[in-house]
């Protein structure tokens, strides 16, 4: 069923869990996250991003999503990292029920102002607005931002700025980092900082940046790499792990975004299909074990985040 993010978030900041956020491109991410989605009875963030819309188009993820939503489960349709006004204006009447607008890199003020605007348009429509405050590092799709430009979030300049702007959510920058290239070793998250935001702030808070890169996983998209010459694929990549997770969840995140896990699996097992099968040429022989393999680890990541039969 098709819902505002509000509502799901603000069940979940009373039930102490957060709801995935999945970004898709195309039909097999949709499928494989909205089919995880119904076996797990979890509510679930579909997301575009301003690179899915200009890769598949608005009108296409939108026929595809509210399709989607037709599952017994709240279904959010939410505009991820908004930074375009008139692509988030265009967002809110095209009939997403959230969108994110993304002033973090620009100045305070300017932010504020922008997202107030926002905030402006989307009560005429009915429609949630996620905002955020601190710059995360690192890259993925039309976001970038150097590790020199990178700020976490302030808790007092969160809490004004959350009531200033009457956003629906927050997201803020403790640490992660968008991307597969996210730390050099283990995952070191500020959770003092994220103690006293949550203690302050009474919207529902956001975790971008919160993808796993799991080890198995990217050895996968390296099988037979000696052959294929890309054995440089991923090398060095690293996420945050299920431990900070939990932590993060248990102490007021409430809404955590997965790509970068996502694209992984996909290429893994597209590998794999070529690899083991020298014959394959038909799209769905080659792309249905992309799906499997992305749901299950949509799956793991609801049970995870503690959505898991909370729809």
């Amino acid at each position: 069923m098709l819902m505002k993010l509000k509502p799901v978030l603000d069940k979940a900041n009373r039930g102490n869990y957060a709801v995935g956020a999945f970004n898709t491109n195309n039909l097999e991410i949709t499928l494989a996250v909205i089919e995880a989605a119904v076996e797990m009875k979890s509510p679930v963030i579909l997301q575009t991003s301003e690179g899915a819309v200009e890769y598949a188009g608005m009108e296409y993820l939108k026929a595809m999503i509210l399709t989607a939503a037709k599952a017994k489960v709240p279904v959010v349709f939410h505009l991820d990292h908004g930074k375009d006004l008139k692509v988030v204006k265009k967002a809110i009447d095209s009939g997403y029920t959230s969108v994110m607008y993304d002033g973090s890199s620009l100045p305070e003020k300017e932010n504020l102002a922008n997202t107030k605007k926002v905030v402006a348009w989307a009560r005429k429509k009915g429609v949630s607005v996620e905002a955020e405050l601190g710059a995360i590092a690192g890259i993925e799709d039309f976001v970038s931002v150097e590790e020199k430009d990178a700020h976490l979030t302030d808790p007092q300049k969160a809490l004004a700025f959350a009531k200033a702007t009457k956003c629906d959510a927050l997201a803020i920058a403790i640490g992660t980092a968008h991307g597969a290239f996210k730390f050099k070793g283990e995952t070191i998250l500020d959770f003092d900082r994220l103690k006293k935001i949550k203690a302050l702030v009474k919207v529902p808070l956001v975790l971008h940046g919160a993808s796993g890169i799991d080890a198995a996983l990217v050895e996968r998209t390296k099988t037979q790499c000696s052959i294929l010459g890309d054995c440089a694929r991923l090398e060095n990549a690293h996420g945050v792990s299920d431990e900070a997770i939990r932590k993060a969840v248990k102490l007021g995140i409430n809404k955590i975004n997965v790509d970068s896990d996502l694209r992984i699996a996909f290429t893994a097992a597209v590998r794999e299909t070529l690899i083991n099968d020298k014959k394959a040429f038909d799209p769905r022989k080659i792309l249905g074990p992309a799906k499997k393999l992305m749901k299950e680890v949509v799956k793991h990541k609801m049970e995870l985040f503690g959505s898991a039969g909370k729809a």
